[in-house]
């Protein structure tokens, strides 16, 4: 089974097939699927070394071919027995256990940070391995006040037994809980919401990098964030203040400033703060599209990072290590957190519910070169 995603861009939905190269495993699987069907091999392939031999294949090159035609339900491995051919009928079967997993991101596609589109990848080829197909949708419709009819038209059309939510509002976690759609939070989600989820801990990376911050002597420290929050983004104010709370310091003075979500909108705050007197001297960033405007901004007004103001970044990025200077950041490893996405899915698509009703990866502090002891005014 070829995995694909398919975009829903607009009121029209459209799918796409990603184009894909023709590998070497791809023309060996095509080979072998080509001697099932003609009946060279009646009920198992002859052993992997004589395989290799025989199509003048690397191991690995024949075993990728082998988990193409295992997820396309042609073969199967045994203990004991080797690599069996399934019946028509088992086959048949076997494919009524197939089914696919909708994703959901409300709003325009290029809401997506790097991040995302790297765990996606992870969590594709997984579900692939099984035998699955990951299917994206997104679009401004599921991003209104009332998505409701939306997402029902959507939900109805795509008979999916679970679905995934990325960057998901109120209104997008409260239609899939009250309608008791089986479904994945990719993200945190709102206090009086029972969805499951799965997310790294936002409230922890935040009160942590206040902590780092008031250490190096910062005592007037602003956190960007949005105006029309995510609920990552609320655990992240909330991990922030406790964080600030903890300072023993009388002149200690915590700054929230909301954004629009545009690069002007943060321009536009970035110099507004810097106008203040006394100017914070710390920034504290939830969003790597965020770290790269302000930074850019602090340059244009001659601030020099971290010697004039410190800059952490509470997330991550895969472009970060070729910024300069690099950014004290947090971080997952998006494989781990695909792999602890896979797992409430599966348990998802085999009972209709998860046993894990939460998630939360811890981020890693990795020290850049963004943050400096505070200079005495």
């Amino acid at each position: 089974m070829k995995s694909c995603f398919f975009l829903d861009m607009s009121s029209n939905s459209t799918s796409w097939n990603l184009p894909q190269r023709q590998l070497l495993s791809k023309q060996t699987a095509d080979l072998l699927r080509e001697r099932i069907v003609d009946g060279t091999w009646q009920e198992s392939l002859p052993p992997e070394r004589e395989l290799c031999a025989s199509l003048q294949v690397s191991r690995h090159t024949l075993r990728v071919a082998l988990k193409q035609l295992s997820a396309e339900r042609l073969i199967e491995s045994k203990q004991g027995k080797g690599i069996m051919i399934l019946s028509r009928s088992q086959r048949k079967k076997k494919m009524l256990d197939l089914t696919d997993v909708g994703l959901l991101l409300p709003g325009s596609i290029t809401r997506m940070l790097p991040i995302h589109v790297v765990w996606m990848n992870h969590l594709r080829a997984m579900l692939a391995d099984r035998g699955c197909r990951l299917h994206l949708f997104y679009g401004l419709k599921y991003a209104r006040h009332n998505p409701s009819v939306a997402i029902n038209q959507l939900v109805t059309r795509q008979k999916h037994k679970c679905w995934v939510l990325l960057l998901s509002d109120e209104p997008v976690q409260r239609w899939f809980q009250d309608n008791k759609v089986p479904c994945v939070v990719a993200g945190s989600i709102y206090k009086d919401m029972s969805l499951p989820y799965c997310d790294l801990e936002h409230r922890a990376a935040c009160r942590h990098a206040a902590g780092l911050l008031l250490g190096r002597g910062h005592r007037r420290i602003a956190l960007l964030v949005q105006k029309s929050r995510l609920a990552g983004e609320e655990e992240s104010e909330a991990g922030f203040a406790e964080g600030m709370s903890r300072s023993p310091h009388k002149d200690t003075e915590m700054l929230v400033c909301n954004l629009d979500g545009t690069a002007a909108g943060v321009a536009t705050v970035v110099r507004r703060l810097m106008a203040r007197k006394p100017a914070p001297t710390a920034l504290l960033m939830v969003n790597a599209f965020y770290y790269l405007t302000a930074t850019a901004c602090l340059a244009r007004l001659g601030l020099r990072v971290p010697e004039d103001v410190s800059v952490v970044l509470c997330d991550g990025a895969n472009f970060l290590p070729w910024l300069l200077p690099v950014p004290t950041h947090y971080e997952i490893d998006p494989h781990n957190f695909a792999k602890a996405l896979l797992s409430m899915v599966l348990e998802m698509l085999e009972s209709g519910a998860t046993r894990k009703r939460a998630v939360q990866l811890m981020p890693a502090c990795i020290a850049g070169e963004s943050v400096a002891d505070a200079r005495k005014p």
